[in-house]
């Protein structure tokens, strides 16, 4: 099962009118894919059905958090508005995570190459323990959707579906992906852009599809904040 991240109006993502970067296909950072159409009759409801539950579940989720969030939980749900997607894959997605993680403990080695069940790992689990402040929050906790403005914070709460899934802020996630680079890499925005190129071959070392991974989040959050949309996991 791949693992793609979309950024754009989530009427486009329901509707399904967007289209997963080709696994074979080298990362062209700044190159929004093309429109993928849903096939006629297939059952998918069109993003002009579908706004009007977007939007109550918008509103809903605002009066849910009520005052802690400081701006208004608003962005462009129009069909015009763009949309970008990239795929981190799980490797490097993941990697990305321990990576994260294994910074805030430096005293643990960091394993050579991404354990097959790397969300059990020991050290992501000091990371997204209760009572640890991570700061790679908006990265290790689990996070599902990030959305538009400054939070703080980390949720859980229901997405459009339904479903539990834990939330946060892509200026949140943006900050602490530079954060992260600062602490470890400290590489600078060419040397992001090259490490994004086309993903690592299979079994390469988890630094290298860490640094691929981070690649792509820290463009596509990039991405959610100049567009004030939201941005989400899709697997």
């Amino acid at each position: 099962m791949a693992l793609d991240v979309y950024v754009g109006s989530l009427t486009r993502y329901y509707a399904g009118e967007w289209k997963n970067v080709p696994p074979e296909a080298p990362r062209a950072l700044g190159r929004p894919p093309q429109p993928s159409r849903r096939s006629v009759g297939g059952g998918v409801p069109t993003q002009a059905e579908l706004r009007p539950t977007i939007l109550a579940w918008r509103a809903g989720l605002a009066r849910s958090l009520g005052n802690r969030i400081e701006t208004p939980l608003d962005w462009d749900e129009g069909e015009q508005t763009p949309y970008f997607s990239g795929r981190p894959g799980w490797d490097g997605f993941g990697s990305l995570v321990l990576w994260a993680a294994y910074a805030e403990h430096p005293a643990v080695r960091l394993p050579a190459s991404l354990p097959e069940e790397w969300d059990h790992d020991p050290v992501l689990m000091r990371s997204t323990a209760t009572a640890f402040r991570s700061r790679y929050s908006h990265l290790v906790r689990n996070v599902e959707l990030w959305l538009p403005g400054s939070l703080e914070f980390t949720f859980e709460g229901e997405d459009v579906d339904g479903r539990r899934a834990v939330m946060g802020s892509a200026e949140s996630l943006h900050r602490q992906l530079e954060e992260l680079n600062a602490a470890t890499w400290k590489a600078g925005a060419g040397t992001v852009v090259g490490w994004g190129g086309e993903p690592p071959l299979k079994d390469a070392p988890l630094e290298q599809n860490a640094r691929y991974g981070f690649a792509v989040m820290f463009d596509l959050a990039r991405r959610a904040i100049t567009h004030r949309l939201p941005m989400k996991l899709d697997y």
